[in-house]
C-alpha cells in the first residue's frame, strides 16, 4: 500500500451537504464566504450558507447567525471569488421567540464595483419556512441581505442564491498571476513524486466520479468512549462540512460537473456494540472486525480493498459500500490521510465539532485528492497555507488553486 500520509503537529447515513441540482438553476450560496455587520459571540455567520435546511425558525440544534443584543439595521454578506448571475434567493429567518425575532422588513443589495445598490423585488416576511425573492438577473460578486429589526435582534438560519448553471459555470484555467509559478512548481513536484498521478485510480476524484457525484464514509471508532445518537449525528455533520469546504472551491470551476457533493456515512466499526448508544438502523454497524489493531468496517464493502468498484460480497450490496474511512483514535495527536480516508484523534474531533474549520481533518481530506505535504520545501512566494502543516488553519486561496490544478490535469480521464 503506497503511503500518502501526513502526520502533523496538533495545533491547539446523513445528507450533510446540499444535493447536486440537475435543474436549470443552482444554489451558489455555498460557494461564497459569509460575513456580517455583527455576530453574537456564540453564533456563527458561516451557518447561513452551510447547506443545512432548518426544521423551524427556532432551530437551536444547528448553527445559526444572530445579532443579539444588536438591533436596528443589520446585514449578512455573501462574497464570491468571481461574479455570479443571480435571479432569486430564499432566506430562512431565525426567531427564538425572545431576543431574536423575524425582521420588520428586509431587502437585497448587489455590489456594482463601487457601492451597494438595492435590488427591486417583493420581500415577504414569515417564519418556519423559506421566503423567496425573485428579480431580474443581477451579476455581482457580493450579495448583501439587509434586515431591519423591530424591538429585538435579528438573524438568519440559511440563505440560498440561485444562478443559471450556464452563467454560474466558470471555464478555462485562470489562476491569479502571482500563483502561476508556484502552482507549476507544485504540479511538477507531484509528477515526479512516488505516486504517478496519471496512473493511480483511487483519488477522491475517482471515488466521486464512480458514484455519480457523491461519496460514502464509514467511521472507525477506536475509543472506549460511548457514542450517543446525538454525538453520532454531530460527527456526521462535521465530516460533511469539512468535505464540503473542499468541494465548494471546485463548484462551477473549469468543467467540474457537480454543484455539491453529498456525503453519506453508511457505517460504524467498533470493538463493542454497547459503545454505540442507539438502536436505529440508519447505519451499518461492524463489531469485532479488526485491522491495524483497530475496528475495521467490512473490507468487502470498502473501495480501498475493491478498487474495481464492484462489491459482490458486501452485506447489503453496493449501496452499502464506503469509499473512505474516518478513523477516530483515542489519544492520538496530529493526523494521517490518503485515498483510504482520514485518521485524527477522537478527542480532538469531538472537542472541535462546533468549529467552522477542523483544520487537521481538512488537511487530511486534502491528501485524499492527491494534495501533497510541504515538509521540506515551499513554493515560490507562498508562506502559509493549509497543506503546509502548521502554517494555516483553513483552506486558503493557494490551497484552492492547488486542488483545481489537480482537476485540470486529471479531468480528461473522466471525459471532461
Amino acid at each position: 500500500m503506497r503511503r500518502l500520509f501526513a502526520v502533523v503537529a496538533l495545533l491547539a447515513g446523513f445528507l450533510l451537504v446540499p444535493t447536486r441540482s440537475d435543474a436549470a438553476v443552482v444554489n451558489v450560496a455555498p460557494w461564497a464566504t459569509a460575513t456580517a455587520s455583527y455576530t453574537s459571540p456564540w453564533e456563527n455567520v458561516a451557518a447561513i450558507n452551510d447547506g443545512v435546511d432548518p426544521s423551524r425558525s427556532n432551530d437551536l440544534r444547528n448553527r445559526r447567525w444572530g445579532t443579539w443584543p444588536q438591533a436596528g439595521e443589520q446585514w449578512a454578506l455573501l462574497t464570491w471569488p468571481s461574479a455570479q448571475t443571480i435571479s432569486s434567493t430564499q432566506v430562512y429567518f431565525f426567531d427564538d421567540g425572545g431576543g431574536v425575532r423575524e425582521p420588520v422588513s428586509w431587502r437585497l443589495q448587489s455590489w456594482d464595483g463601487a457601492a451597494y445598490a438595492d435590488i427591486p423585488a417583493a420581500y415577504p416576511v414569515t417564519v418556519d419556512g423559506y421566503v423567496t425573492a425573485s428579480f431580474p438577473a443581477v451579476t455581482t460578486t457580493r450579495l448583501r441581505i439587509v434586515l431591519e429589526s423591530g424591538k429585538a435582534a435579528v438573524g438568519l438560519l440559511e440563505v440560498k442564491a440561485f444562478a443559471d448553471t450556464a452563467a454560474a459555470a466558470q471555464s478555462g484555467w485562470n489562476p491569479p498571476a502571482a500563483l502561476v509559478t508556484p502552482l507549476d512548481e507544485v504540479w511538477r513536484h507531484t509528477e515526479t513524486g512516488d505516486r504517478d498521478p496519471y496512473g493511480f485510480r483511487n483519488f477522491g476524484w475517482d471515488q466521486i466520479m464512480a458514484n455519480g457525484g457523491s461519496i460514502n464514509y464509514c467511521v472507525r471508532w477506536d475509543s472506549p468512549a460511548p457514542v450517543s445518537a446525538e454525538l453520532r449525528d454531530r460527527i456526521h455533520a462535521a465530516l460533511g462540512r469539512s468535505f464540503g469546504k473542499w468541494m465548494n472551491v471546485m463548484a462551477g470551476h473549469d468543467g467540474w460537473p457537480y454543484a455539491e457533493v453529498p456525503v453519506k456515512v453508511v457505517g460504524w466499526a467498533v470493538r463493542d456494540r454497547a459503545t454505540l448508544q442507539w438502536d436505529d438502523d440508519s447505519v451499518d454497524v461492524y463489531v469485532g472486525d479488526m485491522r491495524e489493531n483497530a475496528p475495521q468496517c467490512a473490507e468487502p464493502c470498502g473501495r480501498f480493498f475493491n478498487q474495481s468498484g464492484a462489491y459482490p460480497d458486501c452485506p447489503g450490496g453496493p449501496s452499502h459500500h464506503y469509499d473512505m474511512s474516518l478513523w477516530l483514535t483515542a489519544g492520538m495527536d496530529g493526523g494521517a490521510g490518503g485515498d483510504w480516508g482520514q485518521r485524527v484523534g477522537s478527542e480532538y474531533l469531538v472537542d472541535n465539532l462546533g468549529s467552522d474549520d477542523i483544520h487537521i481533518l481538512l488537511h487530511e481530506i486534502g491528501h485524499g485528492f492527491g494534495l501533497d505535504d510541504f515538509y521540506d520545501w515551499t513554493p515560490t512566494g507562498q508562506c502559509c497555507f493549509l497543506m503546509k502543516a502548521g502554517s494555516a488553519t483553513s483552506i486558503t486561496e493557494f490551497d484552492a488553486w492547488m486542488l483545481r490544478d489537480l482537476w485540470r490535469h486529471l479531468k480528461s480521464r473522466y471525459g471532461y
